[in-house]
This record gives structure tokens, C-alpha cells and sequence, in this order.
């Protein structure tokens, strides 16, 4: 054990996590000059496709010392982006110490502060490394004295790299050996490992990610899981290289995987604690803090024979994505479907798009809401995410919504135009503080049901990427809450209702016909798009008929006859408008949610 180091990247997104990562795999010959790509480590599609992290990938490397020791690095890589960050707290709970990345041409920023907080309540060790010292912007001196400023963490310490050009990395791979203390726990002890994450195989069922923190496993031992008290027999036990490596036997220090052929996805829950079920362990290994979903959204399949498909997928989905909430759901206009909590607008995004890529299903996915407080007049207190449960209004007395701190970290130019795009989403201010070097934080009070919406995209717009946004959910306060339903053809849609501030009501419903509109394919009847509050209606547009021009071969002769011919299309228009009905294409559910301002 004392040859082994467990470690962690932690950084803001982009601060080049996954190429220092590479140049590990490559300095420690993980990965042939030939087989290497850039983001080795991140091998879902869409990571590369986005070019960002999504999951935590754990790898497995050798490392021969310059005293000539051989040592065994496992380094679990972690996404930067605020809606992951609940990955990178479970990769955490198994390291015992981390690297923290600054970009020497941004310093520290919004995220590289929550993720050492992260670190700190975990104990670990913490390295400060500065990269991209090879861009010619790059502000050494600058950063070292944010680190102390900001980080409070000793700018000695840190080393300065560039993973790119691969300067410095050796001096890294040194520091590791030297500064993270390897791993404690008893081979003797009764077997205690920490489920950190899993994937589903087609051919041998559910992996399990795990470290060993006491005891040992091996093929043939009979596993436990302690909150549910299953068991199963272990078929296999690895660790992990480029792909998996089986092992006889994995002890405690090591971070590994455990096939147990687990068919039953739902038996694995991520922080849960291993056993074995002849000799357990006295208590589970403290997990990880409970999730909370902060986004809401319906997911529905286009075609509803799918629906049994969609279970199927959404089980392995959560397998590999632990902080995926949902529960069935129903909609009169779409069949069957889920409810789902998400971290985020991106969670909710990339969660979509594995659904279609990974597992073949064309969905539908309604306008995404956050969780409010309903006190009714009988003084029961209600929880809804979903428009379509809203209560009557006469029989409410009170509503709120959740409200976050954000803190935001942005260059000194661009603080007006953050201020008042703040302001325009019924924030309040807390602080503006001066970092030095014109840089400034802003802490705001913000409802949270304004930032889903669109605040993270004109934020990056307005300070041309280089403002950074971190958040924390707060507490509920008292909100005017209405239910914006949108009318298609005189036909309420409840997978298009949203609700909205009474005060902003009337440019969303305004902006979600504008935008349905362009969406809904014209029909041969005019039909209109309504958005209305209460049975009243407060906007309004209208998608005109295609129209054949009838009196084309009525050359001259009497007006009566194109009256005719006129009042006879009218007819057909009027008899069709009644036994017409309008599909909405896929696109339209997401064009609610568009902002128009683009």
C-alpha cells in the first residue's frame, strides 16, 4: 500500500484537465504513440464531440520514480462543468489527494473555488498547478499570488506546466509521489469498498467502479451491498488500464472494478458500501451528500410502442449517471413518459442526447421547470416541478420559489452589462468584491427558475466567455406564480404549459408563439397559437392556410360567380378547421423554451 497514490484533477472547464491526464497515459506508457488521441480518457462520443468531460474516467498507471521506485498511480479525471460537480464529489471520496489546475491566463475562477472546497471536506492533500504557461499571455507571478489571495494555499507549492507542449510534467508525477500520502486501511479487516460510480455491459451486466478502502476481494468471494442487503458472487475483479485488466485479487488501497453478472440494474446504488457476506463490516463508508435535482423535465418516446424501450434505457442510463432522477409520468397529448430531475440545462442536454445516440430513441422532452412551494388555502404545503399538477389558483394562498447564491467572477469591463443582465432577472445583490488585477467577484441573490432559463448562455455572450458562474441553492421565497398555458388550435397542449412570474408572463407567452410559429408545419385551415393565464388570453399569433387561388378560370362575367366559388372554399375551410387536427413536430416542445433574444 505504500506504493500506491490516489489522486484527482480538479479544475474550472477548460483549464486542460484531460490533456495533462493524456500526458500521464503517455509519460507512464499507458498509451502507444500510435493508439493516442486527444482525450484519451474521455471515450463517449459526445465528449469528444463537445470536447468536455462528462464522466469521471479512473485509469490505472505505473510509475517508476527518479530513486527508482516503482509506484501504482490511480487517477480518476473529473469534468469541470457546474452541472457535474456532483461527479467530481464522488470521485473525491476516493482519492486521497488532488491536483487543482489554474489557467495562467485566466487565474482562479468560479468553479476552481467550489471544487477545492470540495477537496477540503474530504481531507485530501492539494497541489496547485499552474498550466498553459506556453500561451503568450500567460501571468505566472499573477497566479501564484491568486493562489495565495484566493486558494490560500501556499504559491511555493505550486508547479507551473504547460500539459500541451508537456513541460513540467515530470516534476508533477514527482510531487505526486512525494506530496499525496498513500493510501490507509487493513488488508485484515473486513472487506469495506465505496461504490463510486458503475456502467452496464451488454454481455456481463452491471461493472462496478470501486475502492477498496479494507479488506480484500477476489473471484468467487460472495459481495454484499449494504443498503439493500443483496448479494451476489463475484466473477471478476480488475483494475483499470485503457480498457478493463482482471486481477486475481484486489486489496484495500486500490481503486478497481467488481463483475458480479448483475442483470438487476436497480440493486446498485452509487456510495453505497461493499462487503463480504460471510464476514461484513461493522458500518458503511460515509457516501456521498444526497443529490438534489434542480431542473424538472417530462421526457416522452415520439412513437408510444416505445415506451417499454425507454424503461429499458433509462435504467441503464442511471446506472452510468447517478445523479439522473426520475419517476412515470403521463400527458394527455404525448402518452407515457418520465418526470426527470436534472443538475442543469447541460445535464439535461447531454442526458437527451445519449438517449438518442446511445440507446436509438427519438424523444420528446417538455419545457423545463424547477421545484416550487405551494401553501394552500387548507394550509397544505405542496412540492410541484410539473405545470400539469398546478392547483386551482383560488385555492391557493401562497407560493415561492428557490432562490441561489451565484457567485460570479468576471474581468472589470464587463460589470455593467452583467449587473444589468442580473437585474433584468429579479436578482439582488450581496457583494461586489475586488480580486486585484481587474478582476471582480459579484454575488448575487437570484430565483433560480430565471437562471434555467436562459442566464447561463447571455452571460457567457455579454462578457465574451470570460465571466465564470457558480451557485448554491439558498432557501424558497414568496413569488407571484402563474400557469402560462399555450392553445394550438383552441386545444390546450399540457406538455407546453410553464410556469412563469407573473410579471414576465406576458413576453414568454408572447415569445413561445413567436416561436411556434416558425415551428408548427401550416395546416390547409388558419390555426392560432394562444398563450393564455386563467382562461385569459394574453398573446397570440396565427398561422395562415394554404390557399388555392379558386376563381384562376373565371375569366370576366358576373362577380356572383367567384362569390360562389369563394363561399364554397370558405366552406371547406370551416368544415376541415372542425375535424383538422394539428401534429406538433418534435421541435416545437423545444421552441417554448427558446429565448428569442438570439
Amino acid at each position: 500500500m505504500n506504493k500506491i497514490r490516489n489522486f484527482s484533477i480538479i479544475a474550472h472547464i477548460d483549464h486542460g484537465k484531460s490533456t495533462l491526464a493524456d500526458r500521464f497515459l503517455q509519460k507512464t506508457g499507458m498509451v502507444s504513440d500510435r493508439a493516442f488521441h486527444d482525450q484519451v480518457l474521455d471515450n463517449m462520443d459526445i465528449e469528444q464531440e463537445r470536447g468536455i468531460t462528462i464522466k469521471s474516467r479512473a485509469v490505472t498507471m505505473p510509475y517508476k520514480a527518479a530513486d527508482g521506485v516503482e509506484y501504482t498511480l490511480n487517477l480518476i479525471d473529473t469534468p469541470g462543468h457546474v452541472d457535474f460537480t456532483y461527479e467530481v464529489s464522488r470521485s473525491l471520496a476516493s482519492c486521497d489527494g488532488a491536483l487543482i489546475l489554474v489557467d495562467a491566463t485566466q487565474g482562479v475562477e468560479a468553479q476552481t473555488l467550489a471544487n477545492l472546497f470540495l477537496a477540503l471536506e474530504h481531507n485530501l492533500e492539494i497541489i496547485p498547478i499552474i498550466n498553459k504557461i506556453d500561451l503568450p499571455s500567460a501571468d505566472i507571478e499573477w497566479c501564484k499570488q491568486q493562489i495565495e489571495e484566493e486558494l490560500g494555499l501556499d504559491s511555493d507549492d505550486a508547479i507551473a506546466i504547460s500539459a500541451k507542449m508537456g513541460t513540467g510534467i515530470d516534476e508533477v508525477l514527482e510531487a505526486i509521489v512525494k506530496r499525496i500520502k498513500p493510501p490507509v486501511g487493513d488488508v485484515n479487516e473486513p472487506l469495506q469498498a465505496l461504490i463510486f460510480d458503475s456502467s452496464y455491459d451488454v454481455y456481463r451486466g452491471a461493472v462496478i467502479y470501486c475502492r477498496v478502502f479494507n479488506g480484500e476481494i477476489k473471484a468467487g468471494d460472495v459481495i454484499m451491498f449494504m443498503s439493500n442487503k443483496i448479494s451476489y458472487r463475484v466473477e471478476e475483479v480488475g483494475v483499470f488500464g485503457m480498457e478493463r485488466m482482471p486481477r486475481k485479487i484486489i486489496r484495500a488501497g486500490d481503486v478497481g472494478y467488481i463483475i458480479a453478472g448483475i442483470k438487476t440494474v436497480s440493486d446498485i446504488s452509487t456510495g453505497d458500501t461493499i462487503t463480504l457476506l460471510n464476514r461484513p463490516c461493522a458500518a458503511n463508508l460515509s457516501g456521498f451528500k444526497e443529490i438534489k435535482p434542480v431542473v424538472f423535465s417530462s421526457i416522452y418516446p415520439v412513437s408510444s410502442d416505445d415506451y417499454m424501450e425507454l424503461i429499458d434505457a433509462m435504467e441503464k442510463l442511471k446506472l452510468n449517471d447517478a445523479s439522473l432522477i426520475y419517476e412515470k409520468d403521463s400527458s394527455t397529448a404525448l402518452g407515457f413518459g418520465f418526470r426527470c430531475g436534472f443538475l442543469g440545462l447541460l445535464h439535461l442536454e447531454i442526458v437527451q442526447q445519449r438517449l438518442e445516440q446511445e440507446f436509438n430513441q427519438s424523444l420528446v422532452i417538455t419545457a423545463p421547470s424547477v421545484q416550487y412551494r405551494i401553501t394552500l388555502k387548507n394550509k397544505n404545503v405542496l412540492l410541484i416541478d410539473n405545470p400539469a399538477i398546478y392547483p386551482d389558483p383560488a385555492t391557493i394562498e401562497q407560493a415561492e420559489e428557490p432562490f441561489i447564491r451565484a457567485s460570479i467572477m468576471t474581468p472589470e469591463r464587463y460589470i455593467g452589462n452583467i449587473i444589468s443582465l442580473c437585474i433584468d432577472k429579479r436578482g439582488i445583490q450581496v457583494s461586489l468584491n475586488y480580486l486585484g488585477n481587474k478582476r471582480m467577484e459579484i454575488v448575487y441573490e437570484l430565483p433560480l427558475g430565471e437562471i434555467v432559463y436562459d442566464f447561463y448562455d447571455r452571460l457567457k455572450s455579454i462578457s465574451q466567455g470570460y465571466a465564470s458562474f457558480d451557485y448554491d441553492i439558498i432557501d424558497f421565497r414568496p413569488t407571484d406564480l402563474v400557469k402560462l398555458d399555450i392553445l394550438v388550435a383552441g386545444e390546450k397542449v399540457d406538455a407546453l404549459s410553464i410556469l412563469v412570474h407573473r410579471n414576465n408572463s406576458v413576453s414568454r407567452a408572447r415569445k413561445a408563439c413567436k416561436n411556434l410559429k416558425d415551428e408548427i408545419p401550416r395546416q390547409m385551415f388558419k390555426v392560432p397559437i394562444q398563450g393564455s393565464i386563467n382562461g385569459k388570453i394574453i398573446a397570440r399569433e396565427t398561422i395562415s392556410a394554404f390557399r388555392k387561388d379558386v376563381t384562376a378560370k373565371c375569366y370576366g362575367g358576373d362577380i356572383s360567380r367567384k362569390r360562389k366559388l369563394l363561399e364554397k372554399q370558405k366552406e371547406g375551410k370551416k368544415r376541415m378547421k372542425m375535424v383538422g387536427s394539428v401534429e406538433l413536430p418534435q421541435s416545437a416542445f423545444l421552441a417554448v423554451l427558446k429565448s428569442g433574444d438570439d
